[in-house]
């Protein structure tokens, strides 16, 4: 009898969806399966996900032998501030840190200015005498005898969780690692986070804020992993689970509960790694990736098919654009821009009769009123069904009923009649607030990172992306749009493009000139080495790559650039190439180098990951032919502003060469792909659907 094929699942457990894929060892995808997300327990749509691809591919349990998970359940937890209460310990005179910040006003002018909310007031804000300076070299022994006080102390204010943060502990750990074993000992049931694990870099109120940030969701995190593992265990999965991280690889689910502060943003990070394979098996060196869900959308720049990327992000800003105004969070990331545009943002008319979609969301309970799970808002998705670009009886595979009748009663009675409009005419100024909202997003990313939108293909994907694609392109003044085979479930099938990898920052300062290369070959060693014992947890076997970065500045200068290191032992003469690197990228970013400038180093990072699969190289498309339409379909034309019929294809018919003009909807499981009435449609040779508008292209 034939051993039957192993498998490898992806579960993203989305705001309003939890996306499910099946692939084969081949690489081809075998099931996809979008399931509503039940808050309440979110494993119970995951194992519906499951059942349900593994019923459709005739497969169980027994044959996974790889399982990748993301989940939003960090993310929400911290905006949403569900997470642990926590009290914070630093040294003795610095218990201010939280309220000093960076001693400045994220909007100077603004009298009514809404300050952060950095989750711990000063009340459980605790310190304890002891010192170590910048070389780790210790100047006053941690006070051990006033513990008891200390342990009194978190008593009284009932601390569940807590983070330590002592000055200049990524130099030398010694101190917090103390005071993390004595706590534990007197609180058994409190968690203790240390900056030094957690994120051992210089600038102490970044350090701190994360630290706080990894207690608060620490409690929750664990018991969720723990209970996501023993409901999947109790199906019958055998094979070890891996968490997808913020920047872009794979963990252990022990590495995960220790650190989970990574998980956050772990969903989007799946959908870029896809982009970015995609622009690499096509060809495509500056990218512009899309992902839209039922919550959020987000936007990520992919250059040379490597996602841009960043060591800090913000959670939950009191003004959303504004830097400054959130909690800061030092970690490695996948830079992208997120905003609260989904297909289950709320529309609302405010007390000045002005329109607003979002950032709320309708989520998947009750959901948007079409959905007729007692929602009564109306929302970005009850817009798209009334403009006709969502077929009532296609959506979700058929399995979710749509209620047209709900839909529009909840458009006309929170927007219409408040606006003293139709219902055609508030549905498009949904659509139009919603779009213009990405588009802004987008742009203003771009031009912050110093690029141009206008020459990059967008990779759209997500429940909602190819819906909105072309209005959003239109809008950012993006002229090609490529929509991937199983868009509706893409960051779920990125997962499975991920490597188990894991990244550590470390703060070493030095100057270029006085670099002692002997102890930095060390250092970096003693980092490798930390971060290969989590990559081979999960990934025993297979080839490791590493990645070296020097950040380096000029003396004087706040923040640095990165700037690679070669994959060897460090020698003297590499300070001549690490001067000229460092200066040819300055002059790139900043159109000139400083001439006779101290360099100086204060962070270094390596990235140890397994190897990937290049990618397949595109074949040649056949010859082209007109498209065949399934039907007709009336929908709202936002190019000519009226009613019109639509051509109606389904995704699986349209095999490579295959062109169609819009207004057109490609219909497929899990989405739909609106073609506006000003763009064309082709299937390359790797059935990616692409999406052309002629005029952006003369």
């Amino acid at each position: 009898m034939a051993a039957k094929p192993l498998l490898r699942v992806a579960v993203d457990i989305g705001g309003t969806f939890t996306d499910t894929v099946l692939m084969d060892g081949a690489g081809t995808v075998l099931a996809t399966c979008k399931t509503p997300t039940t808050p309440a327990d979110p494993t119970l749509g995951a194992l519906d996900g499951v059942d349900r691809a593994l019923r459709t591919a005739g497969a169980g349990f027994d044959q996974i032998a790889g399982f990748i998970h993301g989940t939003t359940l960090a993310t929400n937890a911290l905006i949403e501030r569900r997470g642990a209460r926590v009290a914070t310990i630093t040294n003795e005179g610095f218990r201010d840190i939280l309220e000093i910040a960076y001693e400045r006003r994220y909007s100077q002018y603004d009298i009514n200015i809404e300050k952060p909310d950095l989750i711990v007031p000063r009340s459980r804000a605790f310190t304890i005498r002891g010192r170590m300076d910048a070389h780790g070299r210790e100047l006053t022994p941690l006070a051990e005898q006033s513990i008891p006080d200390l342990v009194a102390e978190l008593r009284a204010c009932k601390a569940e969780a807590v983070a330590i943060c002592l000055l200049h502990a990524y130099a030398n750990p010694a101190h917090e690692q103390r005071l993390r074993d004595l706590l534990a000992a007197e609180l058994p049931d409190a968690t203790i986070s240390i900056s030094s694990q957690v994120s051992p870099e210089a600038r102490e109120f970044d350090r701190l804020c994360t630290t706080i940030a990894n207690a608060y969701i620490q409690p929750l995190m664990a018991r969720y992993l723990s209970d996501f593992a023993r409901q999947f265990s109790a199906r019958g999965l055998r094979c070890p689970i891996l968490m997808m991280t913020a920047g872009g690889g794979m963990t252990t689910l022990e590495t995960a509960a220790q650190l989970p502060i990574r998980l956050v943003e772990s969903g989007p990070a799946g959908g870029a790694i896809l982009a970015a394979r995609i622009a690499e098996t096509a060809g495509l060196d500056q990218v512009l990736s899309f992902d839209m869900g039922g919550t959020t959308a987000k936007l990520c720049l992919i250059d040379q098919f490597r996602p841009q990327s960043a060591r800090r992000f913000e959670i939950a800003r009191a003004e959303r654009f504004i830097k400054g105004s959130g909690m800061p969070v030092r970690i490695p990331v996948l830079e992208m821009i997120e905003i609260g545009a989904g297909g289950g943002s709320i529309a609302s008319v405010d007390r000045l009769g002005r329109l607003q979609v979002g950032p709320q969301s309708a989520g998947s309970e009750p959901g948007p009123a079409a959905f007729a799970k007692g929602g009564a808002q109306a929302t970005v998705t009850d817009a798209d069904i009334l403009l006709g670009l969502i077929e009532p009886a296609s959506f979700a595979e058929g399995r979710l009923a749509i209620d047209m009748n709900a839909a529009e009663t909840a458009i006309t009675t929170t927007v219409a009649a408040p606006l003293g409009t139709d219902e055609d005419a508030a549905a498009a100024g949904i659509a139009e607030i919603v779009d213009e909202s990405i588009a802004g997003a987008g742009r203003m990313h771009a031009v912050e990172s110093g690029k141009d939108l206008g020459a990059r293909t967008m990779i759209a994907f997500g429940g909602n992306g190819p819906l909105h694609a072309t209005r959003v392109a239109r809008r950012a003044g993006v002229g090609r749009i490529l929509i991937p085979r199983d868009p509706g479930v893409g960051s779920a099938v990125g997962f499975l493009y991920a490597s188990v990898s894991f990244e550590i920052v470390r703060s070493m300062y030095a100057t270029l000139d006085a670099l002692d290369m002997p102890r930095l070959n060390g250092f970096l060693d003693a980092m490798i080495a930390e971060a290969a014992e989590v990559v081979r947890a999960g990934s025993p076997d297979g080839e490791l790559t590493c990645t070296r970065i020097a950040y380096m500045r000029y003396h004087g200068q706040g923040h640095e650039i990165e700037i690679p290191l070669p994959d060897r032992p460090l020698t003297t003469a590499d300070k001549d190439n690490l001067r000229a690197a460092f200066e040819a990228e300055y002059s790139r970013q900043f159109a000139r180098s400083v001439p006779g400038m101290v360099i100086e180093i204060l962070n270094w990072s390596i990235r140890l990951a397994t190897g990937v699969t290049a990618p397949a190289s595109t074949p040649a498309p056949r010859k082209k032919t007109r498209a065949n339409p399934q039907r007709q379909h009336e929908i709202w034309c936002e190019v000519t502003q009226s009613r019109r019929a639509a051509d109606v294809y389904d995704r699986a018919a349209l095999v490579p060469g295959k062109v169609l003009t819009g207004p057109a909807l490609v219909v497929e499981p899990q989405t739909t792909t609106y073609v506006s009435a000003d763009f064309g449609a082709e299937v390359d040779g790797d059935g990616n659907l692409i999406l052309t508008r002629p005029e952006a292209n003369q």
